[in-house]
């Protein structure tokens, strides 16, 4: 029965009883949640009747193949779903390969036509069995890396993410582009043989998140008085109260302080603000007027990146200074053996602001993530450094805590929090 075809002549209406909450009636995810909460079966059965409402559920990205139509248990015969109202779907994988070399978080980008972006490619079914292994293969061909760890990050499928319009080489323009995301960690960066591939550390990208050595200049020069115009020009009083506390939480100017968890929070923020390259771009790509900011500020907060590849790369960044401290992932990162100051640097680095050095020693040594290997290294003055390496926990499953991380700093001065919220 689900494989037998119907012609059109042969449709019937279903039973009124059906009709107000029938799955055919609508469209979409909608749909398949209220049938199977209804306790009725579908069937996806073959037909020449156009097959398009339900095509993101079938058929995967592009919907080729033939046309199927829902049917609920109790009618009598299928009925034909309504005609094509969704674009076509492009799946394309983008990968965030992070790296700590001479104190600098680093992701490895591809210089294109339209600028710095990550690496990524569509995804084939045909070609590849699963998402990661697509990745690794669209990462190869582009930058002559081969990854290492490597863990799924995020579905970005806004509408509107594309714009300008990330479209895939040889796709449709008008495709619904949904990026996976990826997360690769190596504990050194690989010599880059495609002449377009190059390492870019994080912060030429989010100046605004390096706090080693104090507050960045730009917070105080240029951010803080953006933001605070930007919550003065509110439509009124709640909406100005509104964009107020989200920057406070945002940037730490509350009592909860910096959080460098949330550097995807600060981007949007400052994305809608007007306060990045991007926003000009894609407004002036989509038609739209500008935005109600200074373009020299947007000029000046980090070097873009096509399409949403900073959005995309800000999520990564937030992703693995959180799961810090739940998991030790820091050790993809180190060589097998490292010294406790290498091991340190390499965090701050991420984290972007400095350590307690005798509670940071203290935590990882009793908390039993590393242990000694014996050996020494002479350091470029005094005495020799013991060698370390994860502990035996760690390096057989990974199955241990992540790191207590003992911040010198908590956040913005009173200063620059009274710039923003006054």
């Amino acid at each position: 029965m689900g494989g037998s075809r119907t012609s059109n002549a042969d449709i019937e209406e279903p039973p009124q009883s059906l009709r107000d909450s029938s799955p055919v009636e609508k469209t979409g995810e909608q749909s398949l949640c209220k049938a199977a909460m209804a306790g009725r079966t579908l069937d996806l059965r073959r037909s020449r009747a156009t097959r398009r409402d339900i095509q993101p559920f079938v058929h995967g990205a592009h919907g080729r193949g033939e046309p199927y139509i829902f049917s609920g248990s109790h009618a009598k015969s299928p009925v034909v779903a309504k005609p094509e109202t969704h674009p076509p779907i492009a799946i394309v994988l983008n990968a965030v390969l992070a790296v700590v070399e001479d104190g600098q978080p680093q992701s490895l980008c591809v210089r294109r036509a339209d600028g710095v972006g990550l690496p990524y490619g569509p995804f084939d079914p045909a070609q590849h069995r699963t998402f990661e292994l697509g990745l690794r293969q669209w990462v190869a061909e582009q930058t002559k890396v081969t990854l290492g760890y490597v863990e799924q990050l995020y579905t970005f499928g806004d509408k509107g993410r594309e714009a300008p319009a990330a479209v895939v080489d040889g796709g449709d323009a008008a495709a619904r582009v949904v990026s996976v995301g990826y997360l690769a960690l190596s504990a050194e960066p690989a010599k880059v043989a495609a002449k377009d591939a190059l390492w870019r550390s994080w912060y030429v990208f989010f100046p605004w998140e390096d706090w080693r050595g104090g507050a960045p200049a730009i917070l105080s020069d240029l951010v803080a008085p953006a933001l605070a115009s930007w919550i003065a020009a509110g439509d009124s009083d709640a909406h100005r109260k509104d964009r107020r506390a989200r920057a406070a939480l945002a940037f730490g100017l509350g009592d909860a302080g910096w959080e460098e968890e949330r550097a995807l929070e600060r981007y949007e923020l400052m994305y809608e603000a007007g306060l990045v390259a991007e926003t000009w771009r894609d407004r002036a790509a989509a038609g739209l007027k500008e935005p109600r900011a200074d373009r020299a500020v947007a000029r000046a907060t980090g070097a873009p990146m096509t399409s949403d590849h900073r959005r995309i790369l800000a999520t990564a960044i937030g992703r693995l200074r959180g799961k810090l401290k739940y998991r030790p992932v820091i050790f993809e990162l180190m060589p097998a053996e490292f010294t406790l100051l290498s091991l340190q640097k390499t965090i701050e680095a991420i984290v972007g602001f400095d350590l307690h050095k005798q509670n940071f020693r203290r935590s990882v040594v009793d908390g039993g993530l590393v242990e000694k290997t014996g050996a020494t290294v002479q350091q470029a003055s005094g005495r020799p450094a013991a060698l370390f390496r994860a502990s035996p926990a760690i390096r057989a499953d990974g199955a241990a805590s992540g790191l207590a991380i003992p911040r010198m700093k908590a956040g913005p001065a009173a200063g620059e929090r009274s710039k923003i919220i006054g």
